[in-house]
Formats: C-alpha cells, sequence, structure tokens
C-alpha cells in the first residue's frame, strides 16, 4: 500500500453523526456483552467467508511473513491481509498451523486451496485508483473501473463462496494527493466491483510532514465517502498507519486508537494495520518490534474484541445528540443497543480540546453513564451528561437503567 476540503457531513442514519447534529440510533464489567439474538452477519452470504458469528470482527495485518502469525495472534490479530508473492502452499500451511486466517489472491495455488478455511476472502487488487507503474521508471494511467467490474465477475465465477475484497488508495480522502490518477467519478465504479471495499490513508506519516496529526479525521473522511458512493450496500473496512512508513515520524499508539475508532464510529466493519517501515531502514515487522505500539495496538485490539457483540448490535431506538464547547470541534458518535445497556461510542475529531453534552431522546430512564474502561461514571440529568475530550480522544459510555 502507498502511500481541509471536502468532507462528508451527509451520512444520516448511518450510524454517525457530526457534532451539533443528530446522532442515528478494556471493559470494566465481569463479563463481555453478550449477542443479540437477532443478529445477522455482513458475511452470511458467503459460506466460506469470514466469521458470521456475532463476536466476530475482522482485525487484520498488511502482508505479513507467516512466521510471525502467532506474535500477531498475542496482540489481536485475527486476520494476514496479502501473502507476499503468494500464496504458497507453505504460507498456507503455515497460517493453518497458527491459526491465522487470510485474505490472499487466487493464482494457481489459491484455486488448489478452494477447500481450505484458512482462506476467508479473495483480494482483487491494490489502489487501483492510483497512478499504475509504467514498467520504464514512470507512472501511467489508474486501472479503470471497467477493468476491476471485469476482473470481480471472473473471481466470483471461479469462487463464489467467498468475498472479493478490494482496496483503493489514500485519494478516497486526500483530494491533495498527486498519487492519484482516477478521477472523483469513477469511485462509484471501483466500489461497485468489489463486495468488501477498503482505502488506506496515513495521515501522520503521509499527508504533512509538519502537521500530519491535525488530519487523523482524514480516516473517517474515507469510510464516509466509501459508504455514501456504495449507499450502504458494500462493507467498508480500512487500512490504518502503525509506523513512520518512509517519513520522518508516525503516529503514536494514542493517535493509533484515535485513528481505529473515528473509523468504528463512522462506520467500517474491519480494521488492517500496515505494519512496515523502510526509514531509517526495512523492516517488515516494525509493529512488533516497537514495543510501546505492539502493546497499544493489543489493548485496541483487545477493547475491539470484546466489544464485539455491541459493535456489530443494532442502533436500538435511541438517538444521540452532540452539542460541543467550543462549537466548531465536532464530537462524532455511533450508538448500540444490547442486552437492554445502551452504548454510546464518541470520539472528538480535531486536534483541540472541548467538552461535549449528549442529549438522550427515548432513553431518559436511564441514570448511571459508566465510560469503559476508565473506572468513572457521570450523571445523567434530564436525559443528558457532559464529558469533557483532549485532542482526538475517544470514550465509550454505557448506560444502564
Amino acid at each position: 500500500m502507498r502511500s481541509v476540503g471536502w468532507y462528508i457531513h451527509a451520512v444520516a442514519c448511518m450510524a454517525v453523526s457530526i457534532s451539533t447534529h443528530t446522532a442515528c440510533s478494556g471493559d470494566s464489567s465481569p463479563a463481555a456483552p453478550s449477542a443479540d439474538s437477532l443478529f445477522t452477519s455482513v458475511y452470511e452470504s458467503w459460506p466460506n467467508g469470514p466469521s458470521t458469528e456475532a463476536a466476530y470482527f475482522p482485525i487484520g495485518v498488511w502482508v505479513q511473513s507467516p512466521a510471525n502469525a502467532a506474535a500477531y495472534r498475542e496482540i489481536g490479530i485475527n486476520l494476514y491481509v496479502g501473502l507476499w508473492q503468494g500464496p504458497t502452499q507453505q504460507q498456507l500451511d503455515d497460517l493453518t498451523a497458527a491459526g491465522m486466517q487470510t485474505i490472499c489472491s487466487l493464482n494457481g495455488v489459491g484455486r488448489q486451496n478452494l477447500d481450505n478455511s484458512t482462506i476467508v476472502a479473495w483480494m482483487h487488487g491494490d489502489e487501483p485508483d492510483n497512478a499504475q507503474a509504467d514498467g520504464q521508471g514512470g507512472w501511467g494511467d489508474a486501472i479503470s473501473p471497467a477493468v476491476i467490474q471485469t476482473g470481480y465477475d471472473s473471481l466470483s465465477r471461479v469462487d463464489p463462496s467467498r468475498p472479493i475484497w478490494l482496496n483503493l488508495g489514500q485519494g478516497v480522502a486526500n483530494d491533495d494527493w498527486v498519487g492519484r490518477a482516477a478521477p472523483r467519478e469513477d469511485y462509484p465504479g471501483y466500489v461497485a466491483g468489489t463486495d468488501i471495499v477498503s482505502f488506506d490513508v496515513y495521515p501522520v506519516s503521509g499527508i504533512r510532514k509538519e502537521d500530519g496529526e491535525r488530519f487523523l479525521w482524514y480516516v473517517a473522511k474515507g469510510v464516509d465517502s466509501l459508504r455514501v458512493w456504495s449507499d450502504g450496500r458494500k462493507i467498508v473496512w480500512n487500512v490504518i498507519e502503525t509506523t513512520r512508513i518512509n517519513a520522518d515520524r508516525g503516529p503514536t499508539p494514542d493517535q493509533v486508537r484515535s485513528e481505529v475508532w473515528m473509523s468504528i464510529i463512522h462506520g467500517s466493519q474491519g480494521i488492517v494495520y500496515f505494519a512496515h517501515e523502510w526509514n531509517p531502514v526495512f523492516r517488515e515487522a516494525r509493529l512488533l518490534e516497537d514495543e510501546a505500539m505492539r502493546q497499544g495496538v493489543g489493548r485496541i485490539n483487545a477493547q475491539i474484541h470484546r466489544l464485539a457483540p455491541v459493535l456489530n448490535a443494532g442502533t436500538g431506538s435511541v438517538q444521540v445528540s452532540v452539542a460541543t464547547d467550543p462549537s466548531e470541534i465536532p464530537v462524532d458518535v455511533m450508538v448500540r443497543e444490547a442486552n437492554g445497556e445502551l452504548y454510546v461510542f464518541a470520539v472528538s475529531m480535531r486536534q483541540e480540546a472541548a467538552s461535549a453534552t449528549f442529549s438522550l431522546v427515548g432513553g431518559d430512564e436511564r441514570d448511571l453513564v459508566e465510560v469503559v474502561d476508565e473506572d468513572r461514571s457521570l450523571q445523567l440529568t434530564q436525559g443528558s451528561f457532559t464529558d469533557h475530550f483532549t485532542p482526538y480522544e475517544v470514550h465509550i459510555y454505557r448506560l444502564s437503567r
């Protein structure tokens, strides 16, 4: 994966809202929440696809050696996305032994493993919207959406039992990206040519050297774009930076956490971590070597897995609106109801501090607001509660009757 203008505010009732607008409708409890009995997985159409369990949330890592699969499993990774010059049979065997599933190319070895449960989806290229290498040291046009659609039809004919996964470039979110060769009007065509559509944008390491951290919210902007282009009918994932890649600096663990939860709150249904680093020297598994980042990502993943039944639950009947002070700092929310409890996932979308007042419509009979994994609670008064957010901070609230 190679690596403030247009921003979609109108994704009404798609599980996210911008601050001051109305939102659509580790764990401090002894046990993780259980799944809604009415849950239907987005992967239900594919018998050999990702798990359809309500407690499943895909968390992948991009093009890593199977030799590190056990180490990635220890920090909550459950999926390898891409296999270098593969899949080879040895790669698949090693991943099977490590209990790690994969999304990989449908090459000759892939065709020989159509009954192999280690494979849960097929890759359909990476960043076709970017300028493509011309084989002579230069760059040519993007791959057309028509080519993507033809490839999708071909893959689906060979194996309709698994979804197809396509990743797009940072031009999905970054209008200033010079590497984008596709016009913006082509993007709905790209999205139509896949089952799971993803994209990558790396704000800290890949947008602006001097102040890339100011653009963490681009990950949410890109998720919004894909959901609009697909009219909410495609599964949306995205890729998150964890290293400096080829820049002078990379994200902190807290910034990675913000990017991940921004993505999920805006509707991403799968997270893939980019773990490579080229500066000052190439490291394939830099995520594992950076102890602070390894532990930080592990904590993020553990919280996601623990809350997966909630993330996969319905929005319920309660609506939440948010008003912020200062008003120009958005705090975006996602609302879920599970087992009679209301969860409000909230993230500050800018690099400034703000206070946010959350107002509930249809849930004022609740009185206790527990801040998940923060060992504190807030008072719900007349259907509202207020909390403080540092720049890009994430809070998760559980409201009980």
